[in-house]
């Protein structure tokens, strides 16, 4: 049977293999390494433009969905972490709660066009989970589930970021259900879509799944600062 330093040990280099595995491919990526990025105003925490191209700032906080909000409690809330992985994860919300916190503060960039900066998240990097669950050689996406049916999907590279987290609160309190409360994940270096409300599940997948919206027309990459919004 596993031991706690054991456990830790474990996850310890599951984080450097993953790290060691993904680094350059995160550091390759455009809001990372963009030269000409698109947008205005002075650069903001990874260097691009305060505001993507075609974004205007705003302080509402507009609520945009499938058209139903699933109200899932925190007693009720579950997320799975299953797929191409050596350890599936089961963890309710107080599980979420002991695993290391973090907080990040960063903008939230949506596809329609408003962008609503420096919201103060707090929750668990999903780097944190992936390390845990292992993600295996041949894993490099991962497609994420909504208790709302909704899905989007993610390479590794970029979920591994260290500001993707999954959160369960904003600005110092609990993440609101219209906002994806009570945990939902959030992809600042990608337009909003990228990053599920009432997260439920995360497939760590050996090849990409495209999820609803890039199934229907919007951009598999989905970077703000290179106006990244639909296929082309």
């Amino acid at each position: 049977m596993e031991g706690e330093d054991d456990r830790e040990r474990r996850i310890v280099e599951a984080r450097l293999r993953l790290r060691d595995r993904f680094l350059e491919k995160t550091r390759a990526t455009p809001a990372a390494s963009d030269a000409r990025p698109l947008g205005s105003g002075p650069p903001n925490r990874h260097g691009m433009p305060k505001l993507p191209v075609g974004q205007t700032e705003t302080a509402k906080w507009p609520v945009l969905d499938l058209g139903r909000q699933p109200g899932v409690s925190r007693d009720r809330w579950r997320l799975r972490v299953a797929g191409a992985v050596e350890h599936e994860l089961d963890l309710s919300f107080e599980d979420l709660l002991a695993l290391p916190q973090v907080e990040v503060v960063s903008d939230f960039h949506c596809v329609t066009g408003w962008s609503r900066m420096d919201l103060a998240w707090k929750g668990v990097l999903a780097e944190a989970l992936l390390e845990r669950a292992e993600p295996r050689r041949e894993a490099s996406h991962i497609l994420v589930h909504g208790y709302d049916g909704y899905s989007t999907n993610l390479p590794l590279e970029e979920a591994l970021k260290p500001d993707v987290l999954v959160a369960h609160q904003v600005d110092g309190a609990p993440l609101p259900g219209e906002h994806g409360g009570p945990v939902r994940m959030v992809t600042p270096q990608l337009y909003a879509w990228k990053g599920a409300k009432w997260i439920s599940r995360i497939d760590v997948l050996s090849s990409d799944s495209p999820g609803l919206w890039e199934k229907n027309g919007y951009s598999n990459t989905a970077h703000p600062w290179r106006n990244d919004r639909y296929d082309r």
